[in-house]
């Protein structure tokens, strides 16, 4: 059997101190390193083609089905708070973090969908968290940053450059326009919500053709990973249902924040039990240990003080 923790990056882990049985059995594994960023990390394990990471396209297929998004392209466009500092202006809020409702797509999408619509676009929502542009197949699309990388920054580290930026620029300030003056956000404010005055634009592209992964049984709460597992073929489950000592299994744990907590509640048991099957912690700076059940004999060397930047 294998196990294989997709993890935040290790920097993370700054100051966190290693358990002993954490400590020693890092300190026998094979370190390796790979390419750094969390789409290298995921295609290191979901092969696709043609090769990349279109997030909308696989969200699209979780929320509306294989038939639906393989019509034309997908553009995230999801709901979003930023607010304005003495330094710029910061994203401080995006898709479900904002407590979206249906009752806000029904308030809010109707007024935005003519922007789109002058443009050649189709703004949809499926999922009150999860907004949509459907774009022709062979549209080009500028380099978006992904809620990940921008979420707290100043926006206009993460605006998009080059000639095909400008229209998404005019696109948004006419966006930010429309819901500034838009009445459902006082709505928001009295209901304790901050408003919702943009929408964020990320994870362009087609579905791909094919997707190969050596994992049976993929554990994630994220909708793109939920996405490519569905059309792999693969057994997807959230998070929540995995249990030590399961099967064959890959667990996406890139969303943990709390790194005391995935010491305690996943690195420690997974190393705990590696000396019955193969176990893989990979994480998303391109660190990564292969812990296996021989190396309990390599006694000579020292246990691992901390997860090296």
């Amino acid at each position: 059997m294998s196990l294989t923790l997709l993890l935040p990056s290790a920097s993370r882990f700054a100051g966190v101190a290693l358990p002993p049985v954490l400590a020693k059995a890092l300190g026998c594994a094979d370190r390796m390193r790979a390419d750094a960023g969390e789409h290298a990390l995921l295609t290191r394990h979901f092969d696709l083609l043609p090769r990349g990471w279109p997030a909308a396209a696989l969200t699209r297929l979780l929320d509306a089905g294989e038939d639906d998004a393989r019509h034309g392209a997908w553009l995230r466009a999801d709901p979003a708070h930023i607010r304005p500092d003495i330094n710029g202006a910061r994203l401080l809020g995006i898709g479900a973090n904002l407590g979206m409702e249906q009752a806000d797509v029904d308030a809010l999408l109707p007024a935005l969908r003519p922007l789109f619509g002058d443009a050649g676009f189709q703004l949809e929502a499926p999922h009150p968290s999860r907004w949509y542009l459907r774009l022709p197949r062979e549209a080009k699309l500028p380099a978006f940053a992904s809620p990940d990388e921008a979420l707290g920054d100043d926006v206009f580290d993460h605006l998009p450059n080059g000639n095909e930026a400008r229209r998404w620029r005019a696109l948004e300030s006419e966006v930010q326009i429309t819901l500034h003056n838009h009445p459902h956000n006082a709505a928001r404010l009295a209901a304790g919500k901050v408003p919702v005055n943009a929408l964020w634009f990320w994870g362009g592209g087609v579905l791909p053709d094919a997707m190969s992964s050596a994992a049976p049984a993929v554990y994630s709460d994220d909708p793109a990973v939920l996405g490519v597992v569905r059309l792999g073929g693969l057994q997807g489950r959230p998070l929540s249902a995995f249990q030590q000592g399961a099967g064959d299994a890959l667990v996406d744990l890139r969303g943990q924040r709390d790194a005391r907590a995935l010491v305690e509640r996943w690195l420690l048991p997974a190393a705990a039990d590696a000396g019955k099957r193969a176990t893989t912690f990979d994480f998303a700076d391109g660190l990564a240990f292969a812990l296996r059940p021989n190396q309990r004999w390599r006694f000579w060397r020292k246990p691992l003080s901390d997860l090296p930047a």
